[in-house]
């Protein structure tokens, strides 16, 4: 597995103040875990983004620390950016300890052809796009996968204990939980329940049963 490595510095720059490191092209980070004391950090903002794409969610990262005589193995656990221009606001890493369970979100995809999109009025529904699950650092997969092969009529679903997952994995999610469907779009269903062609209209009413529209005259 590739080594992601990331250097960072003891920030000392605290509060609104770290808008001033923004503005240098630093980003604030904090580092947390169970069992560890928390440090304030800061880190280029150019090779931080660079790091992000690079690991997602999932991947572990050596922390650099000025500070310190060896590297941190931590997940990224928030990203804060801002909400217009899409900058690097905050980083929150997450240390983490090998021989111990972490609990995180796993991307799922979709793989495979379901041969039941070869009929015209199907779709394809992913009704879920992420997996909780436990494990060890070291076994923490960058994905799951959600094979399609064997959807071939509309109706049929892939649920969560489909999904093959590698030992050493627990999925906290419930197993009967839908990951993707085959259905029909909802405007073609309405269309299989109007009336059909030729059926009768209804009656006129007759003109005895219609109330008169004068009064009778002594």
């Amino acid at each position: 597995m590739e080594q992601i490595e990331l250097a960072v510095k003891t920030r000392e720059v605290l509060g609104k103040k770290v808008q001033s490191l923004r503005r240098q092209g630093i980003t604030p980070v904090h580092l947390y875990g169970h069992g560890v004391d928390s440090l304030t950090l800061e880190c280029d903002s150019a090779q931080l983004k660079r790091i992000l794409a690079q690991a997602g969610s999932t991947g572990l990262i050596n922390l650099k620390i000025d500070r310190a005589k060896h590297p941190k193995k931590v997940l990224v656990r928030e990203v804060q950016r801002n909400p217009i221009k899409g900058d690097l606001l905050h980083i929150d890493f997450y240390q983490v300890r090998m021989e111990e369970k972490v609990r995180l979100v796993v991307p799922i995809v979709l793989v495979g052809e379901a041969p039941a999109l070869r009929q015209k009025d199907n779709i394809l529904a992913h009704e879920l796009t992420t997996l909780n699950i436990e494990c060890l650092p070291d076994a923490i997969p960058n994905k799951v996968e959600a094979d399609l092969s064997s959807l071939t009529e509309e109706g049929q679903a892939i649920h969560v204990k489909d999904i093959k997952i590698p030992s050493g994995i627990t999925v906290l999610d419930h197993p009967g939980q839908p990951v993707a469907r085959i259905s029909v779009p909802r405007v073609k269903e309405e269309e299989k329940i109007e009336a059909p062609e030729g059926a009768a209209e209804p009656a006129e009413p007759r003109e005895e049963d219609s109330p008169s529209t004068t009064a009778e005259t002594q």
